[in-house]
């Protein structure tokens, strides 16, 4: 497992917009996102578990408007911003998560088998 930097701590603001980044997911080049929920970095694919389509209804905007849930705007599910838990709607699971780790103001995203770094 390799750890890799991400992000400024200072770019992801809790509710606020998401830093998006690209990852091999089982072979397959697929976009991620970092996010910030009460005060905590969290990072997951962005697909959706109901059909493999981004969540995002505006680029890196993910949260829906109570700031509580992460938002499919193609389906309606809703999912935990903490966990990637499916809580209503068309969900079939939760998200794909990526383990993350914060020290001295940076934000790093943690590689594993199936899922690594994209190399251009």
């Amino acid at each position: 497992m390799d750890i890799i930097p991400l992000c400024n701590s200072r770019d992801l603001q809790d509710g606020g917009e998401a830093v998006p980044f690209d990852v091999l997911y089982l072979g397959q080049t697929c976009r991620a996102f970092a996010i910030r929920y009460n005060g905590q970095a969290h990072a997951y694919l962005n697909r959706c578990s109901h059909v493999p389509m981004e969540l995002d209804y505006q680029p890196n905007r993910f949260f829906d408007h109570t700031g509580e849930w992460l938002i499919c705007a193609t389906h309606g599910a809703v999912y935990r911003p903490d966990t990637g838990q499916c809580g209503g709607g068309p969900c079939r699971g939760g998200l794909v998560k990526i383990e993350l780790s914060e020290f001295d103001g940076v934000v790093h995203w943690h590689t594993r088998a199936q899922l690594l770094p994209v190399v251009f």
